[in-house]
């Protein structure tokens, strides 16, 4: 896949450039140029980015980082089963635990609600940091909604971290997950506060909380005239101009 001339490989992080150090230097600088554009795409083109991570892993399927890259690129495309595959892959060469709440979605996104709760709930679950615990319970509240156990979210959601007041990183798709959960339980009332909560917290508008808050206030955001707005407006203009020129005749 051809890589655009302002890409030089040496946009991506320094661990990762630590990594790719292995492989001989022409081969290092390909990887790395297609990492970067893994990185660029994966939001606007997730398409575009598993092209590139596919290339990638052709080229060092042996560095970790790498299939870290394809798994979310993977991810990215829902392909659920090639993505838990690579972060597996990742997992085994760094024996790191970052990638755990990745991998117990993408067992929800395998139908597979009932293994992201045990996921949820083993030692791994620990050795996380208070962001990889937060994206865990938003995966374990999600788990519980496929199974229909709306209760359940709502309660794996409430958190120390739901109740500050301080905003994190992870504080605007939490307040969102729980609103959401709440709305779905018929809690209108209680999902109208969190949703403009996370309104509060959504900083760089990674969630469409505002959206939500606006459909539950009944704001629409349509056309300020309707078609029978304007069909009438017509009718009104029609009724002016036939008034203007009876006025004129009378003033002839």
């Amino acid at each position: 896949m051809p890589i655009p001339e302002d890409v030089t490989g040496e946009e991506i992080d320094k661990d990762v450039r630590q990594e790719l150090q292995s492989l001989p230097k022409t081969l290092a600088e390909d990887v790395a140029k297609n990492l970067v554009m893994v990185a660029r795409l994966i939001d606007e083109d997730p398409e575009g980015a598993y092209g590139y991570s596919r290339v990638a892993l052709r080229l060092a399927s042996r560095v970790a980082a790498v299939r870290e890259a394809a798994g979310f690129a993977a991810y990215a495309n829902q392909k659920y089963s090639e993505a838990l595959a690579e972060f597996r892959a990742a997992r085994r060469m760094t024996g790191t635990v970052d990638l755990w709440p990745l991998m117990a979605d993408c067992e929800r996104g395998l139908g597979r609600p009932e293994k992201a709760l045990d996921m949820a709930g083993a030692p791994e679950m620990q050795k996380l940091d208070k962001a990889g615990q937060v994206e865990m319970r938003l995966v374990a509240a999600g788990a519980r909604r496929d199974m229909g156990q709306l209760d359940a979210a709502i309660v794996t959601l409430q958190s120390s971290e739901l109740a500050s007041n301080s905003v994190q990183p992870w504080t605007a798709r939490l307040r969102y997950a729980y609103a959401d959960a709440l709305l779905a339980a018929g809690r209108t009332g209680e999902a109208r506060e969190w949703f403009a909560k996370a309104v509060e917290a959504d900083r760089d508008g990674s969630t469409d909380a505002s959206d939500r808050l606006a459909e539950l206030d009944g704001v629409e955001f349509v056309d300020a005239l309707g078609e029978d707005d304007e069909h009438q407006e017509d009718e009104d203009t029609d009724v002016r101009s036939d008034g203007d020129g009876d006025a004129d005749a009378d003033r002839d």
